[in-house]
């Protein structure tokens, strides 16, 4: 019996010089300006959801959330399709500078009556939000008493790095790591190298740990609208696309090239004149002519959305080649299951300050799956992405530690029971 309270020490102090070593990682952009950007987050669903709940917990518009991943959007009832547990998504959120750091303060969560700070920041937020995080953002005193419908302030991490990596236009993803996962494996899967990701996470080796946020550069197609344009800086991630202008104007980015291209979108209904100027071209058209000495290629051409007026802008060019057709990203059906473990969950709830932000898409009997393909105003095509050089190396990044020991106790328990049978 009088061995007890040493053995008792010992696995005590294991336990915390284990966690001090197994410490989750994130990368922290200081700044100290007003500006914001675009950014992603890394999210996978906790749970079944439709689109609409998944946009509210992040209070974001769905049509965002579907452009954001390259789901057609001409699907009826598409705000209320059923997306499936365990999928992944890139959620696109506004990153602000607070406090001396880039995050996004913009998302609130109220509470239920079996919310924890751990099951709201580990399983509804998947990660991209600590406990700690979450009490001091809120300033909760006692974490075991969180009252039932508390408007929570939920901080998610996001970076800038002025909307370039290697000096391209890129966009950054907050990528939660997985069990499974390399550093080597994340940066063939977004289309980068392990050098770059390197120095854009300032870190000095290949190692990386379950729940560590990592800030990815996703190449994007960079607009050049007048600075008065409410879409001013708009930034399109490689494979995927966006609306603009009131919901007027659909801008791709990809497959074969880095160059914005915009056309009238399927939600289009009442919407200013898309016709370029002393010319019976409209916003997408592309003339080709071919001569001697290559090809002069005319185009009518997005110029951002001002005043309720949607600009277009004639180009002309004589290239060496005939450009090929223009080519979109593939789009796809939104998803109704993946390959995973049955999951039961409740549904998120959401700020009741917060409402879910309405859809403009068409509207049917039809919802979750069974869903058949309409025409698409979007041609789907055989990606293809740059692979960029290695980086020269950013500045200013800053890795932060934040101690879990949830998902590192199994690991420890046999080595205490190993001590224990030891010291006895």
């Amino acid at each position: 019996m009088t061995n007890q309270h040493p053995i008792l020490h010992l696995f005590l102090l294991y336990v915390l010089l284990n966690a001090a070593r197994t410490s989750c990682k994130s990368t922290i952009e200081p700044c100290s300006d007003t500006n914001s950007c675009n950014a992603l987050l890394g999210y996978t669903l906790y749970t079944d959801l439709k689109v609409s709940e998944v946009a509210s917990l992040f209070q974001i518009d769905p049509i965002d959330l579907l452009t954001a991943n390259a789901f057609d959007i001409s699907y009826s009832d598409v705000d209320h399709h059923i997306l499936p547990s365990k999928l992944f998504l890139k959620v696109p959120i506004t990153c602000f500078c607070a406090d001396g750091i880039r995050r996004s303060v913009s998302t609130h969560y109220r509470t239920r009556l079996s919310d924890t700070l751990s099951s709201i920041a580990d399983s509804v937020y998947g990660g991209l939000v600590s406990p700690d995080q979450l009490r001091e953002a809120n300033s909760i005193a006692d974490p075991s008493l969180l009252d039932v419908g508390h408007n929570l302030v939920v901080p998610l991490p996001c970076t800038c790095f002025n909307g370039s990596d290697n000096s391209l236009p890129s966009i950054y993803l907050s990528y939660v790591v997985k069990p499974m996962d390399t550093l080597a494996a994340i940066a063939a899967r977004y289309f980068t190298t392990l050098t770059d990701l390197m120095n854009v996470n300032d870190m000095g080796s290949a190692v990386i740990s379950d729940g560590d946020i990592l800030a990815v550069p996703i190449p994007a197609c960079a607009s050049n609208f007048p600075k008065h344009a409410t879409d001013f800086g708009l930034l399109v991630p490689n494979g995927s696309y966006t609306i603009t202008a009131s919901h007027c104007v659909q801008c791709s980015c990809g497959p074969q090239n880095l160059d914005l291209y915009c056309i009238p979108s399927s939600l289009a209904v009442s919407c200013s004149s898309m016709q370029c100027k002393r010319s019976n071209l409209t916003l997408g058209n592309v003339t080709v002519q071919h001569m001697s000495s290559g090809c002069n290629v005319t185009s009518c051409n997005y110029d951002g959305f001002v005043h309720g007026n949607i600009l277009t802008m004639m180009a002309s060019s004589l290239q060496s080649h005939c450009p090929d057709q223009q080519r979109f990203p593939p789009l796809r059906a939104p998803p109704s299951s993946v390959a995973r473990e049955s999951v039961v969950a409740y549904a998120p709830s959401v700020s009741p300050s917060q409402p879910p932000l309405p859809s403009q898409s068409p509207s049917s009997a039809s919802e979750g799956t069974g869903l058949t393909a309409p025409k698409s105003s979007v041609m789907p095509a055989t990606r293809s992405f740059p692979v960029f050089s290695p980086a020269n190396g950013h500045v200013g990044r800053i890795s932060s530690a934040a101690p879990s020991l949830v998902n590192h106790i199994p690991i420890l328990l046999p080595s205490f029971m190993l001590l224990l049978i030891t010291l006895m």
